[in-house]
């Protein structure tokens, strides 16, 4: 698979944290399309504001008039769009605003396929081409025994013999992952046939082991494309208070490590004159293996410089210093 360098994640457009209007997220999309290589490729999800972001995407694609050949979506199955029956959704309380709907996990061959078509109605005029399992680890991770963890490991090859025979139609055209625990995301990749993977919040700056830059490595021997999703740690890298979508206050001891290494961090990005992001975004990039970064915003203005910071490299005598103050490994 070629990939351009940036996919544009699309968790802003499903009220991650904040709630834009319509019209902002039509101006975030005008502005990927606008400064995005063709095809510009947008990356979404069925959790993301329980179908929210899956809406609000192809409201603006159609907003801006787009031919669905010019663009490639790619839809993370697995969560399908319920009713909300209190006043906050049960699947991730407290990290998505506004929105009225909730999302349960649905990894099955018949599951998935509803996730699919569910996708495909809620983006309205376009389809999803790029398709792929969400969050099978934290499927897997919900099992109290070995045996139904082996069930459930069952159901996500079931779910991929879905995935393979849209394929096989002609409904899609390539297959990935997308999870946050990556060793997972190998356990898949030695017994399914995929064309792509993205790990989340893995491969950043601030948590790099190497066991998983041999992983990368080893994908990219197999023809398998990578894509490095929240290089950012969920915001906090960049000066946010979640870090992996999780509150950050200080008041424990590896929260504590956590807000020290940031202030080192920060202190070497301006001795430096970089700014953090810059930095996560081409460490995201330097390992072999990643053939693209996925960026979401909540603003358009920050667009051209999430861009710009994909094709900008960055001085190596600013890597020796984050090594030499133990920074990065």
């Amino acid at each position: 698979m070629q990939l351009p360098k940036v996919v544009f994640g699309t968790s802003a457009l499903g009220n991650l944290y904040l709630a834009p209007s319509q019209e902002e997220k039509n101006a975030i999309v005008g502005e990927c399309l606008r400064y995005a290589d063709k095809p510009a490729v947008f990356d979404t999800a069925g959790k993301y504001g329980a179908g929210l972001a899956l809406e609000a995407l192809g409201a603006a694609l159609s907003h801006w008039q787009v031919p669905a050949g010019q663009v490639l979506i790619s839809n993370k199955l697995g969560w399908y769009r319920v009713p909300m029956k209190g006043s906050e959704p049960t699947f991730e309380p407290g990290v998505w605003k506004d929105i009225r709907h909730d999302a349960e996990q649905r990894i099955s061959y018949d599951g998935i396929l509803q996730c699919f078509e569910q996708g495909n109605a809620l983006l309205g005029n376009y389809q999803a081409q790029l398709v792929s399992v969400h969050d099978p680890d934290e499927y897997l991770a919900t099992a109290e025994t070995i045996k139904e963890r082996a069930k459930k490991l069952e159901d996500i090859k079931a779910a991929y013999q879905a995935l393979q025979d849209l394929k096989a139609a002609g409904r899609v055209l390539a297959i990935g992952v997308g999870a946050k625990n990556w060793e997972v995301i190998r356990e898949i990749t030695d017994q399914v046939q995929l064309d792509w993977v993205m790990i989340a919040n893995s491969m950043t700056l601030h948590s790099h082991p190497a066991e998983l830059a041999a992983y990368i490595r080893s994908l990219q021997d197999r023809g398998i494309a990578v894509i490095n999703s929240a290089v950012f740690n969920g915001g906090f890298l960049t000066g946010g208070d979640f870090y992996n979508y999780k509150a950050v206050d200080g008041s424990e001891a590896a929260h504590a490590e956590l807000l020290q290494w940031r202030s080192e961090f920060f202190a070497a990005c301006k001795l430096h004159s970089v700014s953090p992001a810059h930095a996560c975004v081409q460490f995201g990039l330097q390992v072999p293996g990643v053939a693209a970064v996925a960026m979401s915003t909540s603003k358009a203005a920050k667009v051209k410089d999430n861009v710009e910071m994909v094709k900008t490299p960055i001085p190596p005598a600013f890597w020796a210093y984050l090594k030499s103050r133990k920074l990065i490994s």
